[in-house]
């Protein structure tokens, strides 16, 4: 190439070609260059989505709502939020005036068949999560993209206990009976059920010798996780919660004990 010719190019925003076509950039040193380029542009946005999204859900989970409930003294229902450090589950009396479990999810799906249970826990999820990741060492990769980029289909983790003892991770709510027919609204309605109406259980699955897995409606995401949906029983219910979470301290921290 000519000196004129490669001056026109430069003033034209033209990329130099070589003495056999080629453009210059496309010559493995500029090849790399530019691979690199575009993989730390990619790195930096997601770091940058990952920073937004911890920026948001801390802020979101710190904007109360039904700051002004009074538990219920007079007729109350205990209820309980409980979790294992990461997941939020909404427990229920098992038996009361206001509904009987037993004529939706039963202990005898359990491998113990235990049926002196007091309370019942729900807690609603990835399906995939739950049913082939019993231990953090299990997660694979598929499983968490399917997870997070709402691709997968959800169940609904029913777990048996006797009395509960109010821990930091075991909180004791005194509810109404309205506040309480709300929750369990809540929870009834996110069970997928068959022609008969009753919940489809998952048979085989479970954690433990008193849980069951049912399949369920909705899908996990990002933005709708666990915790997202105990959050919005809870404000349904008229409870104490939070705007938005996608973490259990956004619920917990409006149940700190004062």
């Amino acid at each position: 190439m000519n000196p004129l010719q490669y001056i026109k190019n430069l003033l034209t925003d033209k990329k130099p070609v070589g003495k056999k076509g080629c453009p210059a950039c496309d010559s493995p040193h500029m090849v790399i260059r530019n691979t690199t380029k575009g993989f730390a542009r990619v790195l930096g946005f997601l770091l940058l989505s990952i920073c937004f999204y911890f920026v948001v859900a801390f802020v979101l989970s710190s904007v109360p709502v039904n700051a002004d409930f009074k538990e219920c003294e007079k007729e109350a229902v205990e209820i309980h939020i409980l979790t294992n450090g990461v997941h939020t589950d909404l427990v229920l009396p098992y038996r009361n005036q206001y509904m009987d479990w037993s004529k939706w999810v039963n202990p005898s799906h359990t491998k113990s068949g235990d049926s002196s249970a007091v309370n019942v826990a729900f807690g609603w999820g990835d399906k995939g999560f739950y049913l082939e990741t019993k231990t953090w060492d299990e997660l694979k990769l598929s499983t968490a993209c399917k997870a997070v980029f709402y691709l997968g289909s959800s169940a609904m983790h029913v777990s048996f206990h006797k009395k509960l003892r109010e821990t930091a991770s075991c909180r004791k709510i005194c509810v109404s009976k309205e506040s309480y027919i709300k929750l369990v609204e809540h929870i009834t309605q996110h069970f997928d059920t068959d022609s008969m109406g009753l919940p489809r259980r998952i048979v085989g699955a479970s954690f433990t010798n008193h849980d069951a897995f049912y399949d369920a409606k909705g899908k996990y995401s990002l933005f709708y996780t666990c915790n997202t949906w105990a959050n919005e029983g809870l404000k349904s219910a008229g409870l104490k919660a939070c705007y938005w979470t996608a973490f259990k301290g956004g619920i917990f921290d409006q149940y700190e004990v004062e």
